[in-house]
Parts: C-alpha cells; sequence; structure tokens
C-alpha cells in the first residue's frame, strides 16, 4: 500500500500553532472515550440481560446530571436521536501510575481534569452518528454548577474546557459543553485513562496503519516502522500518546492521528463480528464496568441495550470523527477560542439530521495523511448502485437518487476537520 495525500476539495485548516499540553497523557483518552462509545452504544447492551449484577457496580458510582431524568427504558431500540457525551480524565490511579512519573508526581498528582471531551451525537431515522472532539485548552464560559455535595460553584467568563470537571463534575462538563452547542446531553460517562491499556487488551488490540516511521525515543519509545502494526496494552498506549513523533509534532496534529485509531477501532467492531462474540462482548462489558462512572440516567442495562439497537445498520460514511472548529485564543497562543460560525454549520446540519460532507483536510498540523485504497465491504452499506433494475424503482420523472442524497447533504466548513470510518489515513510519521 503507497499512502499519497488526497487532493480534490480538502483543504489544508489554519495552523493554530504549538499547542502546549501540560500533561503528555491527555490524549490518551480518545481511544478509550470512543471505545466505551462503541460498547455503550453498539454492544454492551447484547449481554446486558444476563449479567444484572455486573452493572449493578454502575448504580453505585452513578452521578446526577442537572436538569436530567431517569426515563423508565423499555424492550426496543430507543425512539429518536440522542447526544451522550464522554469524558477522560487524569486521575493518577495507582495500577498505572508508574507509566506516567511526570504527570503522577509532584503537587498535582492529586488534581483531576477533563482532558478529552467526546459529544457524541445519535440522529433519529435515518440513523448517523457523529462524534466531536472539544480540545482539552478551548477557552469558553464555564457556568454555575451544582457539585455533587450540594454545593454550588461561581460562573467564569473564560476558563480552559479541562477545568471544568474541577468546578463541578461529569455533570458541570456536560453543562458546559451543552451551554457551548445548544444541545442537550441526555447521557454521560467519566472514564479514567488507566482503561486505555485494559480496553484495547480487551478487544485484542487495534491495527493501525503508519504511512511514514515513528521514532519518539525521549517522550514515548514509540519506534514504529512503516506498514500496520498491531497495537495493544502499553504499545497503544504510546501510539496515543506521541506528539513529537508525527507530523509536526504539535497537540492538534496528535488528536488526528488518535482519529484514525478511533476510525480502525470502530471497523473491527462493526466488521468482524464482535458484537455476535458473547466472550468479547462480556471482556468489554466487564472493563467497562471497571473503568466508568456513568450518570444516573444510564445506569441501567435495559437502556444500554436501547441504545445498542439505534447502532444497527449504519454505515462507515455516515459514523464521523471531527474536531470542534477553533481560532487561536488572541490572549494566548497556546490555547484556542470557538469558531462559533463554522460550528453552528455543524450542529444546525446535526439537527436537521443532515449527511455531513467534510471539506477539510483530514488531518490538523500533519498529524496523517489520507490514502486512496480499495475500502473493505461495508455491512450497512446501501445496495450497489450497478445492480440490476429494482422492479419498485421510482418511475421516470421522479427525482434521481443522486438529487435527494445532495439535497441531504451539508458541505462543512473547512475549519471543521476529521474523517469517516469509511475512509483510511494513516499515521505520518517523522521518521519518513
Amino acid at each position: 500500500m503507497s499512502p499519497t495525500t488526497r487532493s480534490g476539495r480538502r483543504q489544508t485548516v489554519a495552523r493554530h500553532g504549538q499547542l502546549r499540553s501540560p500533561h503528555p497523557v491527555s490524549q490518551f483518552f480518545k481511544i478509550l472515550a470512543v471505545s466505551v462509545a462503541v460498547v455503550l452504544v453498539a454492544g454492551i447492551g447484547v449481554v446486558g440481560y444476563n449479567t444484572w449484577s455486573l452493572f449493578s457496580t454502575l448504580s453505585s458510582n452513578a452521578v446526577e446530571l442537572e436538569g436530567q431524568t431517569a426515563a423508565p427504558p423499555s424492550i426496543g431500540e430507543l425512539e429518536g436521536g440522542f447526544n451522550l457525551l464522554l469524558i477522560g480524565t487524569d486521575a493518577c490511579e495507582e495500577k498505572y501510575a508508574h507509566y506516567f512519573p511526570g504527570r503522577c508526581s509532584g503537587a498535582d498528582a492529586d488534581g483531576e481534569l477533563n482532558d478529552v471531551n467526546i459529544l457524541v451525537h445519535v440522529s433519529d431515522e435515518p440513523r448517523r452518528v457523529t462524534a466531536v472532539s472539544f480540545p482539552r485548552d478551548l477557552m469558553l464560559p464555564i457556568p454555575s454548577c451544582t457539585r455533587e455535595d450540594g454545593s454550588t460553584s461561581s460562573a467564569m467568563s473564560k476558563q480552559p474546557l479541562n477545568d471544568a470537571y474541577g468546578y463541578g463534575g461529569l455533570s458541570c462538563v456536560a453543562k458546559t459543553i451543552s451551554q457551548l452547542t445548544g444541545e442537550n446531553i441526555d447521557y454521560a460517562a467519566k472514564i479514567t485513562w488507566g482503561g486505555v491499556i485494559e480496553v484495547t487488551n480487551a478487544i485484542g488490540g487495534v491495527e493501525v496503519c503508519v504511512a511514514n516511521g515513528i521514532y519518539d525515543p525521549i517522550y514515548t519509545g514509540l519506534d514504529l516502522a512503516p506498514g500496520m502494526h498491531t497495537l495493544q496494552g502499553v504499545e497503544a498506549l504510546e501510539f496515543l500518546r506521541t506528539r513529537h513523533g508525527v507530523g509536526d509534532g504539535s497537540d492538534l496534529g496528535r488528536i488526528s492521528n488518535q482519529q484514525q485509531y478511533m476510525s480502525r477501532l470502530v471497523k473491527k467492531i462493526v466488521s468482524e463480528d464482535t458484537l455476535s462474540d458473547v466472550g468479547t462482548l462480556y471482556s468489554l462489558a466487564t472493563t467497562t464496568v471497571n473503568n466508568v462512572t456513568p450518570s444516573s440516567n444510564l445506569a441501567n442495562p435495559l437502556i444500554m441495550v436501547q441504545l445498542a439497537l439505534t447502532m444497527k445498520g449504519v454505515s462507515f460514511e455516515d459514523i464521523v470523527f471531527v474536531q470542534y472548529p477553533t481560532y487561536t485564543d488572541p490572549d494566548n497562543p497556546n490555547k484556542v477560542v470557538p469558531n462559533r460560525s463554522a460550528a453552528d454549520v455543524l450542529f444546525e446540519a446535526l439537527a436537521l439530521n443532515k449527511q455531513l460532507v467534510l471539506t477539510g483536510d483530514v488531518a490538523v498540523n500533519g498529524g496523517v495523511v489520507a490514502v486512496e485504497t480499495e475500502q473493505p465491504a461495508d455491512p450497512n452499506a446501501p445496495a450497489d448502485p450497478n445492480a440490476p433494475a429494482d422492479p419498485n424503482a421510482p418511475a421516470d420523472g421522479e427525482a434521481p437518487a443522486q438529487e435527494e442524497a445532495a439535497a441531504d447533504a451539508v458541505e462543512l466548513p473547512s475549519s471543521i476537520t476529521g474523517q469517516n470510518a469509511a475512509q483510511e489515513t494513516c499515521s505520518n510519521g517523522n521518521a519518513g
């Protein structure tokens, strides 16, 4: 396979500069967040009926979301669309702290920040899934929040998004994202960075593509030659951690690299009969329960069953990973602020349940390159347009399918970067 940069309408977005991340593990949660999203929304419910005692752990740690109530579940697919917020915090768990001596030592070792924030939007029929990642250094207002102990935090006019958890916990992060986007947060879950090792091991590893070799001996110890690699455990964590080993060495370049991992994880779960393997699902369920603090309205296995059923039949083209659009903060070149005009286009398209067409680059700051290659068969893809004619097809004079599809699609501004699960990207390493 010879990776080549995709040409055409995709354009390089403006660089945000060399954004620094105080904690080098801050982006590890991307894979864990998406893993949990897939498990919660696509698989864990299948084993929920037979493992009720396993899920009782969820209820004991559940968190109330401000303004949300737990609706009684029912058997069958959840009606309508929903939003699931997944956050990853940098808590230094004793079992994993030795992997990160720089983060888990010193005065702030006991602190906890929401370093990863992903809003998973699942639409009503036709079902579409969009995962929006919000930069940890996004500067924005944080509203007054009610903490778990009943006390209230003060509103903040401009703070980094990853401070929200410290002000008011999971509910405060949900309230902050809801205020920014205008989206109601139906469900939420907090996950810890130790689970990146456990979830990757439980799924049996994820195969990634490296276009140019990755060599990062100082910061992560990662050394990968060009080609395909199946990563799990600590090595997967090193891949997700590396910033200096890909693109221009920036934090946003690293995020693009991690989107490749997320996309390939989704394809593995959907394409390799993972959802029909009870043993694998049980392992994933156990791992999830041990690494998730859910909102109270999510702490019910029947709700998880309903969420799982909504994912059936979603095509790879309609599973999209994007970064929330930003500008460089004029007050601090190492921070970013919302690009609200571009974001409005994205969330209006989601509200109207339009198919998203990405016109920007797949990568920010060169973290990955797009490759032209034959895609594996999508089990949920539409029928082959060259197949024999359907006797029930529309009569002459009715709108062609292409025109209907175009009317149902929205081109996103080029400042919104990302990829869908049907696309293939490869890491753009520094050793090419």
